[in-house]
């Protein structure tokens, strides 16, 4: 029985839900040190990618994290985090909220909103106190097809995007292959309990027009087909039946409903 519920645990861990642990403050109030969360690891394997707004973990997508020290635990914790009953300590793995998908162009500058695409954001999630973009002024970045541009909350805090691409350009990007899954609760302690749902600023009319503005555009040449298949179609039809039809030109036929 022991057997059997570890290698549930492990599976769940693997391909379903997974608990992850809050090291810093760079998704604060949003996420607080010492949290646990519940990370949704099943809708990437679905083919699913992130939306605008959310909370994802991802694996570190090239030496984010090589300043950050690893933390030193026990045999009997390592076992657990194996198996998905308790939080790993050592994965390289961050969090943070995506700002910006495969497309979209952000501003970020001093003094200003952040925007996509035009439209300046509302984030009512930042930490008190804590501007947009002060300290990380990027300016205009258009974000790659295949790729995330991801912020933290606690702006002021938050060795994020901004501060990759303006260390190395292009670092700033994290590849969806590097998605572990969505951030869906804060379980843990009781007292932070919390859904992570998409906040309603990334719900903009605006901006979602302007996510779909291509899509006649895709569908155009399909629509196309399918317009002069109809004659085509109907003209095959029309000499199949003639060559099929023994009565002579000029005869009295019965009439063919088609």
């Amino acid at each position: 029985m022991i057997g059997i519920a570890l290698a549930l645990a492990f599976v769940i861990k693997t391909f379903f839900i997974q608990a992850f642990y809050i090291p810093s403050g760079s998704m604060e109030n949003t996420l607080r040190i010492g949290d646990r969360v519940l990370v949704d690891k099943l809708t990437p394997w679905l083919g699913s990618t992130p939306s605008r707004g959310d909370v994802i973990v991802f694996r570190d997508p090239g030496d984010w994290l090589k300043d950050e020290p690893v933390p030193h635990v026990g045999a009997v914790h390592r076992a657990l985090s194996l198996v998905g009953l308790v939080p790993s300590a050592d994965e390289q793995d961050l969090i943070k909220r995506v700002i910006a998908v495969g497309g979209d162009t952000v501003k970020c500058t001093a003094g200003s909103p952040v925007s996509v695409n035009g439209v300046a954001l509302d984030e009512p999630y930042l930490y008190p106190g804590a501007t947009p973009c002060d300290n990380d002024s990027v300016g205009t970045v258009t974000v790659p097809e295949g790729k995330l541009w991801v912020m933290g909350d606690h702006r002021n805090n938050s060795a994020d995007s901004r501060y990759h691409q303006l260390a190395v350009a292009g670092d700033g990007f994290v590849p969806l292959d590097h998605v572990v899954g969505r951030a869906v609760v804060v379980a843990w302690p009781v007292t932070h309990w919390a859904t992570l749902p998409e906040p309603a600023t990334f719900d903009q009319p605006r901006l979602q027009a302007r996510a779909t503005a291509d899509a006649p555009e895709a569908e155009a040449p399909g629509l196309l087909g399918l317009a002069s298949a109809v004659p085509l179609t109907l003209w095959l039809r029309r000499r199949r039946t003639a060559a099929a039809d023994p009565t002579p030109p000029g005869a009295d036929a019965p009439r063919r409903t088609e």
